[in-house]
């Protein structure tokens, strides 16, 4: 059976928009295949994606209450988290799909177990961690916008893509003004080492597909 139809560009995997300096390692076409050929199971997958993005900002802030600077900027990242959240649901809905729990894959527990226990570490590791699921989101969310066949789905991911952009940026602020440059940008190669971790292996297929299952070009080196 031949593998679902890529949109063009299809000559490889090609999207500036999807070149994601944080990310180590690009993701691979096998998951974009996979992607693509369960589009309705991944926007379910989507839509808790982005309601647990919200609830990350607002642990954060829940966290770290005396850290005004760190409020003022994380609470207008929930709300609009819970915004494209909506926005997923409305789609879900007017394609007759109903949201339904989903068994989590092993990437943001993977990334939990990374992050040091003890402050100010902590904090510096869970922005970065967030930040690195951003980007990863915003880096797939690309290829769908540019190779996915169905043009609902297109339009959506591509409006999203800045929005998402800006949140992966706004945790590396918030993490390089608490805990300057250097240790930021050199924790960040080593968590950043851990997220392609979790990404290797055998692609998902049929129910298990997530936006944040395995996938990723074997021996790849960083995106520039």
């Amino acid at each position: 059976m031949s593998g679902p139809v890529l949109s063009p560009p299809a000559e490889g995997l090609e999207n500036p928009i999807a070149r994601v300096k944080w990310l180590l390692a690009p993701s691979s076409r096998a998951w974009l295949e996979a992607a693509v050929a369960r589009s309705d199971l991944l926007l379910i997958d989507h839509a808790h994606c982005e309601r647990k993005a919200a609830g990350v900002a607002l642990q954060l802030m829940f966290r770290y209450p005396s850290d005004r600077g760190l409020a003022e900027a994380l609470s207008p990242l929930a709300r609009e988290e819970l915004e494209h959240f909506e926005r997923v649901l409305e789609l879900l809905e007017r394609r007759g799909i109903a949201l339904r729990p989903l068994a989590a894959p092993a990437y943001g527990g993977t990334l939990a177990a990374a992050v040091r226990r003890q402050e100010p570490q902590r904090q510096l590791d869970a922005l970065l961690v967030a930040g690195l699921i951003e980007a990863r989101s915003h880096e797939r969310m690309a290829l769908l916008a540019a190779h996915a066949p169905d043009p609902q789905l297109c339009e959506l991911y591509g409006e999203l893509l800045a929005s998402e952009a800006r949140h992966f940026g706004l945790y590396w602020v918030l993490a390089e003004e608490r805990h300057g440059r250097a240790a930021t940008v050199e924790r960040l190669q080593q968590l950043a080492q851990q997220e392609v971790e979790a990404l290797r292996g055998p692609v998902s297929a049929g129910e298990a597909l997530r936006m944040h299952t395995p996938g990723v070009d074997q021996g790849a080196t960083a995106c520039s």
